[in-house]
């Protein structure tokens, strides 16, 4: 006679697999945090506890402690199995007045029952720096009646045709090979490119290669 499991074993079977779950999902959320330290913050939630929700925190941003309850997102997720499994790139703050982006992605067991989330929380606060000052250091104040530029003539195009050229091969200019070169400078000079001024400067630096080695191409 083959005896049933008994609810005790299934219980238990099901907290290791809840736990073999939640460890794999750490390792994840390790890696995530080292890839994008120092500004991201990525937490594991046990939605199964939700009074001790915080599982681990990597590059703790936001000053929260590992056994602090569940955020709202944790809480309607555990009450809808439905709640949307991805939610990306939302506005989000810190504590202490920080914006943030911050990703969740909901986990399910084999039920379809949310045990688990890994968040992302990225800190705004040095990308808005950046980004004030690279708008500062951008800006271009028009001047009237003046018109420069330190291209020399028809350098622009030839710089297109290389790309165009490239595009055609699947490649960048500076991944050329020599014999792409070779096909590429008589392809150049049947087009009369040769013929604009500083043309073997204009095309060594977009193909990131020496002088020497564009007159080698062209013979």
């Amino acid at each position: 006679m083959v005896s049933k499991k008994s609810p005790t074993t299934k219980a238990a079977k099901k907290d290791r697999e809840r736990n073999d779950l939640l460890a794999q999902i750490r390792h994840v959320a390790q890696g995530l945090g080292e890839t994008f330290a120092p500004f991201c913050e990525v937490v594991v939630h046990d939605l199964t506890d939700p009074k001790h929700a915080i599982l681990a925190i990597y590059n703790n941003l936001s000053g929260r402690q590992i056994g602090q309850p569940a955020t709202e997102l944790g809480l309607a997720r555990i009450a809808d199995p439905d709640y949307p499994q991805i939610i990306a790139n939302y506005a989000n703050t810190f504590a202490d007045g920080r914006q943030a982006k911050s990703t969740s992605v909901g986990i399910k067991d084999e039920t379809g029952t949310y045990v688990a989330a890994l968040c992302l929380n990225i800190d705004l606060t040095l990308f808005q720096t950046m980004q004030a000052v690279v708008g500062q250091f951008t800006s271009i104040q028009a001047q009237n009646g003046l018109h420069e530029t330190l291209n020399p003539t028809g350098a622009d195009a030839l710089r297109a045709r290389i790309d165009e050229f490239s595009a055609r091969r699947s490649t960048t200019p500076r991944s050329l090979k020599a014999d792409e070169r070779r096909i590429l400078m008589r392809e150049l000079k049947d087009a009369g490119f040769l013929q604009v001024r500083h043309a073997s400067e204009v095309i060594a630096a977009h193909l990131g290669v020496s002088r020497a080695t564009v007159y080698t191409s062209a013979k």
